[in-house]
């Protein structure tokens, strides 16, 4: 499958949106992409459900000029996701004991992917990921870092949103650790050393 990859902009966030709140996608809903950006609990604002506020923070986000992902594509219709930016923006990974860092050289992470279920199933995320990829060759970003699921037989839905192992290994990513037996770290080295 071929998509057109697309960052993250203020005036693509009703995209985003469409994404979100297709069917399927109500863990995205809840999340927004957010839950890796904080750094321990953060309570929910008084009168405000913790799902809207994790939107609303996104957007916040999107509107201070951060483009948190990338979205895919087809044929103009937005159909998935990928959430990728600097591993210090995502501040749960550094205490994560899964998915903590490796070591201290300057990564981009792939944290999730989100693709209604009208759409799985045809290798969107695939696409998405080697869209990402190809983003981040032409900004110059030397090493994409993911957190992928490596388990055989039927995933639960809530841990594919890391993608599986052997579709970043068909993209060129080896495995850097393995904290837990199901849980690789992976690495692609986009140019440099």
């Amino acid at each position: 499958m071929k998509l057109d990859v697309r960052p993250l902009t203020p005036d693509r966030w009703t995209d985003l949106e469409t994404i979100f709140k297709a069917r399927g996608c109500s863990v995205a809903r809840g999340c927004w992409c957010m839950f890796y950006r904080r750094r321990g609990s953060q309570p929910a604002l008084p009168g405000v459900r913790r799902a809207e506020q994790n939107r609303r923070e996104l957007q916040a986000l999107v509107d201070e000029g951060t483009s948190p992902g990338l979205m895919g594509y087809r044929d103009g219709v937005p159909i998935g996701w990928i959430s990728l930016g600097p591993r210090e923006q995502y501040l749960k990974l550094a205490r994560s004991p899964v998915m903590k860092p490796v070591d201290e050289k300057p990564v981009w992470s792939i944290v999730c992917f989100v693709v209604p279920a009208a759409h799985r199933g045809q290798g969107v995320a695939a696409a998405l990921l080697a869209g990402a990829i190809a983003w981040a060759k032409k900004r110059d970003i030397r090493l994409l870092e993911a957190y992928p699921v490596d388990k055989q037989g039927t995933l639960r839905e809530d841990s594919l949103w890391f993608g599986k192992a052997s579709m970043f290994e068909r993209a060129g990513f080896s495995e850097v650790a393995r904290r837990k037996k199901t849980r690789p770290v992976v690495r692609k080295r986009l140019r440099g050393r």
